[in-house]
């Protein structure tokens, strides 16, 4: 299986996992501060993996959420403002606390390194609460399907899509999203895994967590609780 190392283009700083800082700071939250408020009661704490330049972040803080912010890179947690940040890749994250909300947006379940999935989730596990919830973006198998080259999205004046695709194993493929606004042009190439129900379900088991339900009609989100919970 030829799996291609994460990797981006662009101008400004691009961080480890390949993607731009600069992209980042254009995009705008989406339905996750709703999906964490329909889960986590207000006021209350949630880790976010991930975080970014504090997209999300940012977004709960103004909800009155306690929020800290992980990130491996420090480019992207330079932006981050008012929260706690932590520099660190998620996996080897030990925070000695736990938080009524784990966040994990981004897709990172889909990395094609299984021991590298299964140390994410069970850094969501060590970090819950006993009664918390771990809330998880995804993209079910159906939506993986439906990829194509040219399919994506504006933000604003920024035109995000699918550049290139190949499917390098069953279940895997090798994709390159490209962003545009105006002559600049960012690129981020990655690997995905396509995941069905039931192995997102066994992955979060193998971690300690149990699949609870998807939150939202489009099942991009799902909630998951520590395995001991009732």
């Amino acid at each position: 299986m030829k799996i291609i190392p994460n990797s981006g283009t662009g101008s400004g700083a691009i961080t480890p996992d390949g993607s731009s800082v600069e992209v980042y700071k254009m995009i705008k939250p989406g339905e996750e501060p709703d999906v964490v408020a329909g889960q986590v009661p207000a006021g209350g704490s949630v880790l976010d993996l991930g975080a970014g330049v504090g997209r999300i972040t940012h977004a709960l803080m103004e909800r009155g959420y306690e929020v800290v912010a992980v990130d491996e890179s420090a480019e992207m947690l330079a932006e981050v403002r008012g929260a706690r940040t932590v520099c660190c890749r998620i996996q080897d994250l030990r925070l000695e606390r736990r938080f009524d909300g784990v966040l994990m947006a981004s897709n990172l379940v889909h990395t094609a390194d299984e021991a590298g999935r299964r140390g994410l989730l069970e850094a969501c596990a060590r970090h819950v609460a006993g009664d918390g919830a771990v809330l998880i973006q995804w993209t079910p198998p159906e939506r993986h399907d439906a990829w194509q080259v040219g399919r994506g999205r504006t933000e604003g004046d920024l035109r995000i899509e699918m550049a290139a695709l190949e499917e390098v194993a069953p279940d895997v493929v090798n994709a390159t999203m490209r962003c545009v606004l105006g002559e600049r042009e960012w690129t981020q190439s990655f690997t995905s895994r396509r995941l069905t129900d039931e192995q997102l379900a066994a992955a979060l088991e193998e971690a300690g967590l149990r699949l609870d339900r998807f939150v939202t009609d489009d099942r991009v989100w799902v909630k998951a609780v520590p395995s001991s919970a009732s």
